[in-house]
């Protein structure tokens, strides 16, 4: 079975280790945040034992918390086949950290960028080999989203898609591969639409609970889109937004001024026990 690194663990880097530790992938769970990685115990743990209630595991995702080694030390990634990073969308932390990076990896190792908006190509530039880099958009929660984005950065080779897809197949998982464009496909639309809902909300037009209403019994839609801002995170909604907005210069992804406020009220949605709605 592949190593398997996984770099920050906040909410999308615990779903991404415990997807892959329930096939039985050896995980290393890195992030300088102590209190990250005992947060990420307890939430594997608990989505563990909501899956067995829901008889959505088998016996051996018992072994889920074993497969996984909770660690501060990034060189505790050297070896690893396949690393999945998944920290702030903020270039300059980024960057940071794949020069560090680029001390630590194996040669052939492939590396996944789970960003929704940054270039892959960009960030490429700053490992020895951007041939072996791609980007790979989880969705949340990642147990239960079998799909995800996948972006070939002008420098991704034909091989890196295969083996990632490859991976991905391994556990259950497929990809849409789609070129390297800020936002993609999925957050240059729904940030979009997530920006638009906050304004409606300052316009006093509609509260959230009814554009999220109309949302979800007019269109179908699972979740509303401030209720899915919540669940992503005010703080990175924003920081996605002006990722688009320097990007393009386009005056239509300019941050709301409500979704501001409330990032700087720390409202910041589910993490925080409070965005739109309370939790």
């Amino acid at each position: 079975m592949k190593k398997i690194g996984i770099i920050g663990a906040g909410v999308m880097g615990r779903g991404v280790a415990y997807q892959f530790a329930k096939y039985g992938f050896e995980i290393v769970l890195q992030d300088i945040r102590g209190e990250a990685l005992e947060q990420a115990k307890t939430d594997i743990k608990n989505t563990l034992r909501m899956d067995m209630l829901l008889n959505r595991a088998n016996p051996k995702n018992k072994e889920v918390i074993d497969v996984i080694r909770f660690t501060a030390d990034l060189n505790e990634l050297a070896g690893c086949s396949f690393i999945v990073e998944n920290i702030i969308e903020n270039m300059d932390a980024k960057q940071a950290l794949y020069r560090q990076l680029a001390t630590v990896l194996d040669r052939d190792t492939v590396v996944a960028v789970n960003t929704s908006c940054i270039s892959i190509t960009k960030i490429a530039s700053l490992l020895n080999d951007p041939s072996k880099v791609l980007g790979i958009h989880f969705m949340n929660p990642v147990y239960m989203k079998p799909t995800v984005e996948m972006i070939e950065g002008v420098h991704t080779s034909p091989e890196t898609i295969a083996y990632a897809l490859e991976t991905l197949a391994e556990v259950d998982m497929d990809g849409i591969v789609v070129k390297d464009f800020p936002g993609f496909v999925s957050n240059r639309i729904s940030h979009l639409l997530m920006n638009e809902a906050a304004l409606i909300v300052q316009d006093n037009v509609a509260t959230h609970e009814q554009i999220d209403e109309i949302f979800k019994k007019c269109f179908g839609h699972k979740m509303g889109p401030l209720e899915t801002a919540d669940l992503i995170g005010l703080d990175t909604v924003v920081d996605s937004l002006k990722v688009l907005y320097d990007e393009f210069q386009d005056p239509k992804f300019r941050v709301s001024p409500l979704l501001k406020k409330k990032v700087e009220a720390g409202l910041l949605g589910r993490k925080s026990g409070e965005g739109f709605y309370k939790y």
